[in-house]
């Protein structure tokens, strides 16, 4: 894991110092709001609905146990006992007061955490695969890169004031589990026939208002050439992206209306003035930097082991969570273990202080005292003994941490919605548990198979639900909730935008909904077809029949009528 140097040390002191500045500015009415908005975007402070949320990074999703810890007492010491981990492996803490936010800067500075570029029109947190450095189809770990691409981008003056904001990803192995495609800009590592590293860049993905996959405008660049072929591509962006209309500001839209074989054709142009320049990355740099993301000291283990196979004969629930949330692991014996943040009762993504200081212990006993964020809103450990995974998943579940539906229809990833967001039409966390209380039965969930469900609260589709396999998209109607649902969508290789069925449902119908696009799917699928091939197969034709055929009933309230 990176370690701050010196310079960092300074420039995160300095720029608390400056912030805690601004904030007492504001309190006591030097500055005003709109003169204050600017600068607590760039320090991650949000205004919401009812207090101001905090965002803090998580560089590529990497977390020590030490730094853990002291996001448990963030959450404890200024919030209201919990974190919300987010779709850009980030956490927000949505409870918080404006004076304690320096404090807060302070305190995070000391495990080396900041909130720096979390918000604004600049380079956002880079983020990568959460089983980067141990996934078992892994051509090279990713992070080094992802580390150095950060501390280029941190205050690089040429970024500091894009059209507006801008998403970087990079993925390391076959499989794809960054979501490359749905950025402003993704990097997919190969290895030429000669053995040489680089990467495939590609450009102007995104979701929000217009949805669009990535195109590719490399195929290949020698890793040397990383940061200079990028700020070439940024070079061209701050140039030519719209600024008249932040809805037309991303660069997917310059992407789509240059087309991209022109906008590669500029990006090249650009790019030889700078090409050798002194952002070439040298193999002294890299190596410094991938000196911190070594491997642990691994035991020689063997493969399998007999008291797993035995405990997994004679417990189905810790067969369940196996089978679910174990991932495979490229060194003998170990395992890639998700702590699931999707338990029926709490929004997706939450996570108490206790649960966060018992996560911290977990990795320090099971893990090399380190964890990761996913994009799916879950946590993970990367290095379990296959012997250890049943004292594990006992500890886990006693937290509540060991639901067994990784990659199933209740691993929901959920915005914070209308209940917290001032920029979402209607509330997500209610919809998503009540899917959730809806396909309760592990049993039928497991049948199911593998099925990705994302929740947007407003366009922005923080929620990822353009690329859910079925997406809930929150829209205003007439001053009231009502949710759009699509399917269809996939991440990965094979990426895809999901399709809408038809109109809107109000919140009350959509766990009905849900069900009906289910029952489709059995009825319709081919022998161990998962839901997405399915619907590949036979187009949203089948069902959209089916979901609007007859009036859907609602649960009975007061002043309803039962049927809509």
């Amino acid at each position: 894991m990176y370690k701050y140097d010196h310079y960092d040390h300074q420039l995160v002191k300095e720029r608390i110092a400056q912030y805690r500045d601004q904030v007492r500015r504001r309190l006591c009415g030097e500055l005003t709001e709109e003169e204050f908005l600017p600068l607590r975007l760039q320090n991650g402070l949000y205004m919401q609905r009812h207090a101001y949320m905090f965002r803090i990074a998580i560089p590529y999703g990497l977390l020590s146990s030490t730094k853990m810890r002291k996001l448990a007492f963030i959450a404890r010491e200024y919030d209201r006992g919990y974190g919300h981990f987010t779709t850009r492996q980030n956490i927000q803490y949505n409870w918080i007061n404006i004076e304690d936010t320096p404090e807060i800067l302070e305190q995070l500075a000391s495990v080396e955490i900041n909130s720096i570029q979390t918000s604004g029109n600049c380079i956002r947190n880079i983020t990568s695969d959460e089983y980067a450095g141990v996934a078992a189809d892994e051509i090279i770990d990713p992070r080094p890169f992802a580390e150095i691409l950060r501390q280029w981008s941190t205050f690089h003056p040429e970024f500091a004031y894009l059209p507006r904001k801008f998403k970087f990803a990079l993925n390391g192995a076959l499989e794809d589990r960054a979501a490359i495609a749905l950025h402003d800009i993704g990097l997919n590592v190969l290895r030429s026939a000669s053995g040489e590293v680089g990467f495939q860049v590609m450009v102007g993905g995104g979701m929000g208002r217009t949805p669009i996959l990535g195109s590719v405008i490399r195929e290949f660049l020698p890793w040397q050439h990383v940061m200079s072929y990028l700020e070439a591509i940024l070079r061209i962006y701050n140039q030519y992206g719209r600024r008249d209309n932040k809805f037309k500001a991303r660069i997917k839209i310059l992407v789509k209306a240059l087309g991209a074989e022109e906008f590669a054709r500029m990006v090249e142009e650009e790019w030889s003035l700078i090409k050798d320049g002194p952002s070439t990355l040298t193999e002294e740099e890299l190596n410094r930097v991938t000196a911190f993301f070594t491997p642990p000291d691994y035991e020689v283990l063997a493969a399998t082991d007999a008291a797993l196979e035995h405990h997994k004969s004679e417990n189905k629930p810790f067969s369940n969570w196996v089978k679910r949330n174990v991932k495979p692991h490229k060194v003998a014996g170990y395992n890639a273990v998700v702590l699931s943040l999707k338990n029926p009762a709490v929004a997706p993504g939450d996570v108490s202080a206790d649960q966060m200081n018992f996560i911290a212990d977990m990795a320090d006993r099971y893990s090399f005292g380190e964890l990761r964020v996913t994009h799916e809103q879950n946590l993970v450990l990367a290095d379990v003994r296959n012997t250890d995974l049943f004292a594990f998943w006992k500890e886990a579940k006693a937290q509540g941490l060991a639901t067994p539906n990784i990659g199933l229809l209740t691993d929901i990833i959920c915005c914070p919605g209308g209940d917290f967001c001032s920029l979402a039409n209607a509330k997500s966390i209610p919809i998503a548990l009540d899917i959730t209380r809806r396909f309760n039965n592990l049993d039928y969930l497991h049948d199911i198979g593998d099925i990705e469900l994302n929740m947007s609260g407003c366009i922005n589709a923080c929620g990822h639900h353009h690329v859910g396999n079925i997406g809930i998209l929150g829209v205003d109607k007439d001053g009231s909730e009502w949710y759009q649902v699509s399917i269809g969508g996939a991440q990965g290789n094979n990426a895809a935008i999901g399709k809408v069925i038809g109109p809107s449902f109000s919140a009350h119908q959509m766990p009905e909904v849900i069900d009906r696009i289910i029952q489709v799917y059995m009825r319709e699928r081919i022998e161990h077809e998962r839901f997405i091939d399915t619907v590949q197969r036979l187009g949203i034709t089948p069902f959209k029949d089916f979901v609007y055929a007859t009036p859907i009933k609602i649960e009975q309230a007061a002043g309803e009528d039962a049927y809509a």
